[in-house]
This record gives structure tokens, sequence and C-alpha cells, in this order.
């Protein structure tokens, strides 16, 4: 039996230019590539933490 694991989908919607070099690296480390892109990642607090440390430049989209 596996267990399925929750994720939560990230989209990307302001951009990294003007923003400290911190949260450039936040956006790479997401998996982020262009501007308004959607993306599914595991829903840890590892991830949870990334987000609220830019939480200008990405939403959560709600299922």
């Amino acid at each position: 039996m596996t267990a399925q694991k929750k994720t939560i989908q990230l989209k990307y919607v302001r951009s990294k230019i003007c923003t400290p070099i911190k949260h450039k690296l936040v956006i790479k480390g997401l998996g982020f590539t262009r501007l308004y892109q959607v993306i599914e990642r595991e829903d840890t607090p590892s991830i949870r933490g990334m987000v609220a440390k830019v939480p200008h430049l990405v939403e959560i989209l709600e299922k």
C-alpha cells in the first residue's frame, strides 16, 4: 500500500529582478524558470518555509 503524498501548487507571479540575492536563490531552489509558471511540489515544512520567505513573488493555488 502506497501512501499518497500531499502536494501544493505554486505560481510564480512577480519577477525576481531587483530582489535580494537570497530571494533569487529561493525562487531557483523551488524550481521556477519563468514568470507565471505553475509547479507542483511536495507539501513539506521546508517547501512551506521557502514560500514564506518570498510571499510577494509566489502564490499558493487552491486545488
